[in-house]
C-alpha cells in the first residue's frame, strides 16, 4: 500500500513587522512550533524580524529546519536570520520567489503587507494557470484577511474570475489547522480549476 504524500517543506509568506495585534505573532510562533513538532521544514524570506523572525525562531526552538531565501540587498542591511539552518542569498526579488516556490510543497500566508500580498497573488496566479497544484492556505488570524477573502468573491462576482477559483485557496483561522489541512490536500489533490478566455 502506497504511503500518501506528506508535507515536508512549507513556504510561509508573512510580514517583516509583527503588526498591531499580539495574536499575529502568537499564531506565527504557534505555527512554527507545530511545524517543528511534525518535522516540517520552513521555507521563508530569510528575515530575522517581524512575523518572519517569530515563525523561524519557533521552528528552531523546536529543533526544526529553517531555509531562508534572501536577496543580497536585504542581507547587506543585516536583516538575514543569523541562525537559519540554510540561507540562500539571491540577486533579486524575482529569484527569491522562484526558489521559495521550488523548495516548497505548499504555501501558508500569514498577516503581512504589500510584499506578502505580492507573494500571495503570484502563487495563486500560477496555480490558476496550472503552473502548479500545491496547496495554498491563508491563516486569517483575528480576521486580518477578511477583506482579501471578500475581494476574491468580488472578482468572481464581477466576472474577472470563474466560479471555483476560490477553491484554489483555503482560509482558516487557527495555526494548528494548517498542517492537517495541507496533508489532507496532498493526499487527495484538488482538481485543476478550468479557466476560460
Amino acid at each position: 500500500m502506497k504511503t500518501p504524500p506528506r508535507l515536508t517543506y512549507l513556504c510561509v509568506f508573512c510580514g517583516s513587522q509583527v503588526g498591531a495585534d499580539p495574536a499575529y505573532k502568537a499564531q506565527a510562533s504557534l505555527l512554527g512550533s507545530a511545524m517543528a513538532a511534525r518535522g516540517v521544514a520552513l521555507v521563508f524570506g530569510g528575515g530575522r524580524v517581524g512575523l518572519m523572525g517569530a515563525c523561524a525562531d519557533a521552528v528552531l526552538a523546536g529543533g526544526g529546519k529553517v531555509v531562508g531565501v534572501i536577496p543580497e540587498f536585504l542581507r547587506d542591511k543585516e536583516l538575514a536570520h543569523p541562525r537559519a539552518t540554510e540561507m540562500v542569498v539571491v540577486p533579486d526579488m524575482h529569484t527569491r520567489k522562484r526558489i521559495m516556490f521550488e523548495r516548497a510543497d505548499a504555501f501558508c500566508i500569514l498577516p503581512g503587507g504589500i510584499g506578502t500580498l505580492d507573494e500571495f497573488f503570484e502563487i495563486v496566479t500560477w496555480r490558476q494557470l496550472h503552473r502548479h497544484n500545491k496547496p495554498i492556505v491563508v491563516l486569517n488570524t483575528a480576521g486580518y484577511w477578511n477583506h482579501l477573502r471578500g475581494l476574491m468573491d468580488v472578482i468572481i462576482d464581477r466576472g474577472f474570475a470563474h466560479g471555483g477559483h476560490n477553491a484554489l485557496i483555503d482560509f482558516i483561522d487557527r495555526a494548528e489547522d494548517v498542517i492537517p489541512i495541507i496533508d489532507a490536500e496532498l493526499a487527495a489533490p484538488k482538481p485543476a480549476v478550468v479557466f476560460k478566455v
